[in-house]
């Protein structure tokens, strides 16, 4: 072969990896759920493709044994459920939907309530910065919060509150009470570290009562609803093997239909061409993922037998797999793994280690920081040095308590000071 033939055919090569890459990277980096309309999106321009969506392919084949299950986020057995045909109304959609008159009978006010919905997180707490905010809608933060206040008018009850004991005088609005009771109810509330301190009060037990019927977060009934989550790889142990299996359930099918048209003409030629890189993409996806799922399961063999998470780098993954660790990022975004323990975020299974043994992984004590909490006494929460205490004394590695703070916060737990005012509520 001479030099320009080699030439023109690594160039040829180099261009149908590239246009297959180019396809692959989005459709690997897609969830399964929106993978049909990542799939779409190439097919609009290519009048020889179809994208068959999911349930016409599960409806077509054997359905699955398992394709929709709910993510607990711990250690707990998934909860197998039929698929949901009916969309569920987001936290943002049912906020949205109430941004009208005569809560909000001006634009400007409409504006600034949008912002403030922008800003709430998934809990139903605002933790946008108001002074900021009110600027950029030309207005004082008096005025900015004005809107906001009316935000204890809206469902679900407390959301737009900064933070809990806010959330709670929010929802006192949905609750028929005295003027005697109400009084009783923001006195408690706002003195919420002493709460046993009232109990002398004429109307402590109704009020105490109706507190205890305040959610906390305020959005909890949204965060459950969100929580039916489509699995992309199964692990399962039959007869002692651990097997490693995709969705196939949920996977869109690529339909190439040429017709009778001739295949000589260029036009078709490229069209089927590009059809067939995205084939190939959805293959690579699939194949991509299946690789990732089996050196999961050699590098964390002992968590699926009931162990620990051991420490884990998307390196160790990219360096088996001859991959870049950007393209394995993009291989576990937002993607759940299915195993015989729960249903899990798959980045959970890439932990660094801590301590000098490199034994022991960030996700093993943020697991033992978990229940350490959730058996403490009630009446005396333990403060994050306590726990960094325990931490050392359980895995000999020191730690301070910064990183302890750290992981409570990133587990979504709150402070022995927020824990013992929620505890309040239990008694």
């Amino acid at each position: 072969m001479s030099l320009g033939l080699r030439v023109r055919h690594t160039a040829t090569q180099k261009t149908k990896l590239s246009q297959t890459m180019r396809s692959w990277l989005p459709i690997l980096q897609a969830d399964i759920e929106s993978l049909k309309e990542e799939l779409d999106n190439f097919a609009k321009s290519n009048p020889f493709v179809e994208i068959k969506a999911a349930q016409e392919v599960v409806n077509s084949k054997s359905k699955s044994r398992y394709n929709h299950t709910t993510y607990s986020g711990k250690n707990a057995n998934a909860t197998e459920i039929e698929h949901l045909t009916t969309s569920t109304q987001s936290l943002y959609e049912k906020l949205h939907e109430q941004i009208v008159a005569p809560l909000f009978p001006t634009q400007k006010s409409k504006d600034i309530a949008y912002a403030i919905i922008e800003n709430i997180n998934d809990n139903g707490y605002f933790e946008g910065d108001s002074t900021a905010l009110a600027k950029e809608h030309g207005v004082n933060v008096a005025t900015f919060e004005r809107v906001r206040a009316r935000f204890a008018y809206l469902e679900p009850s407390g959301v737009g509150a900064v933070d809990l004991l806010e959330s709670f005088l929010f929802q006192l609005n949905d609750f028929e009470m005295s003027d005697e009771v109400y009084k009783t109810c923001v006195m408690m509330i706002e003195d919420f570290e002493n709460l046993g301190d009232y109990q002398k009060e004429p109307h402590f037990n109704e009020a105490l009562r109706i507190i205890k019927k305040f959610k906390n977060p305020p959005a909890i009934d949204y965060q459950k609803e969100q929580c039916q989550i489509v699995p992309d790889i199964f692990i399962e142990e039959r007869e002692g093997e651990i097997r490693v299996s995709l969705n196939e359930a949920y996977y869109p099918e690529i339909i190439i239909d040429k017709g009778g048209i001739d295949e000589r003409f260029e036009f078709v030629q490229k069209k089927l061409k590009e059809a067939k890189s995205l084939v190939d993409a959805l293959d690579m996806r699939k194949a991509t993922l299946t690789k990732i799922a089996l050196m999961i399961v050699e590098y964390q063999y002992e968590f699926f037998k009931g162990g620990a998470i051991k420490p884990m780098k998307l390196d160790d993954l990219a360096g088996e797999l001859d991959r870049h660790h950007s393209t394995i990022s993009r291989a576990i975004s937002n993607k759940y793994l299915s195993c015989n323990r729960g249903v899990f975020p798959i980045k959970s299974f890439f932990s660094q280690a801590v301590g000098e043994d490199g034994e022991t992984s960030n996700s093993e004590i943020k697991s033992f920081i978990a229940q350490v909490i959730k058996n403490e006494d009630k009446a005396k929460p333990l403060s994050d040095n306590k726990i960094a205490q325990l931490v050392e004394e359980q895995f000999g590695v020191k730690l301070g308590r910064r990183t302890i703070t750290k992981y409570r916060m990133s587990m979504n737990i709150s402070s022995s000071s927020d824990r013992k005012k929620e505890y309040a509520l239990l008694v």
